[in-house]
């Protein structure tokens, strides 16, 4: 008896090791999934990897990055917002400001760009136009004139369905924007922050807020900018990094997996480059085209 239980033994392991054996790869070994990203080395002005920069493309919160900027250059940034209603009616992500408080337009500004705080960003449309549809029309006035000429913007903050919809921008325009963006020392500055407190001047409360750009945290060479999603737009991001004498920028739109490997990945390889070439990183890194399906969105990052 027992030497038929130990050789019917043997038989299961053996049995289970052939199973193992013929385990699927593990997930980490798929191919990656980008809908549209360019690498940009802004010291020679050579794009080192693209695909499909000038598809339309939900932008979720890059579009932001528009909003802080016409806010930046309005020469208002010391002026206390007193918190609208309307602002605090929005979709998460939010900095959690009430109706009243009153907020520098400074810190608006790093709410928007740091925590990506959708109350900062309608707060800040409707203190400097007046409205939101008011700030909308100085948003697509202000792409134009930047040089972004497939954009369209709804809303200050990146909403894409509902009243918002058609909320559009291509990779190609969204470097252009964020190009023009960077010549602003304020805006590199708060660009990288990791965190930041708001002080309401009403109460005295304070508000501290973290990024959500994960790729400070974990790539020595990032340099910070500015995350985005909404179920509509998937996972977006655009970021830059420096290495050595090398200055890289990285837009990548709908971005299926792990965006913060695939950032590290892409920057590595730009940065290893020998020289300035036009690569696709569908070719570097066996990275498949896959345009993915648009659903209705949830909240906005």
């Amino acid at each position: 008896m027992k030497r038929f239980g130990l050789t019917g033994a043997l038989v299961v392991l053996m049995a289970m090791f052939s199973l193992l054996s013929f385990c699927p790869p593990a997930e980490a070994a798929r191919p990656v999934v980008i809908d549209s990203y360019i690498v940009k080395d802004l010291g020679c002005s050579r794009v080192f990897m693209a695909k499909d920069t000038s598809r339309i493309i939900r932008p979720a919160s890059l579009t932001k990055i528009l909003t802080c900027v016409i806010a930046l250059e309005s020469g208002k940034l010391e002026q206390e917002v007193r918190i609208p209603a309307e602002a605090t009616w929005v979709e998460r992500t939010k900095a959690g400001f009430r109706p009243g408080d009153r907020i520098r337009l400074i810190d608006l500004v790093k709410a928007s760009m740091v925590s990506s705080s959708n109350d900062a960003a309608f707060a800040i449309a409707i203190h400097l136009s007046g409205s939101v549809p008011a700030f909308v029309k100085a948003m697509n006035y202000r792409a134009r004139m930047i040089g972004m000429k497939s954009s369209t913007f709804t809303n200050p903050a990146g909403f894409d369905t509902g009243r918002y919809r058609g909320n559009y921008s291509t990779a190609e325009d969204l470097l252009a924007l964020t190009e023009y963006a960077i010549r602003n020392p304020m805006f590199n500055e708060i660009a990288g922050l990791e965190s930041i407190v708001v002080r309401d001047h009403h109460s005295g409360k304070y508000f501290l807020l973290r990024t959500h750009n994960k790729l400070l945290g974990r790539y020595p060479y990032a340099v910070g900018i500015k995350t985005g999603f909404t179920r509509s737009a998937g996972k977006c991001l655009i970021a830059r990094a420096r290495k050595d004498d090398r200055d890289m920028l990285l837009v990548m739109l709908n971005a299926r997996g792990d965006r913060w490997s695939m950032a590290e990945d892409m920057f590595e390889k730009a940065f290893a480059a020998p020289g300035p070439s036009l690569k696709r990183y569908a070719e570097a890194a066996g990275t498949e085209s896959d345009r993915g399906r648009w659903t209705d969105a949830g909240r906005v990052e």
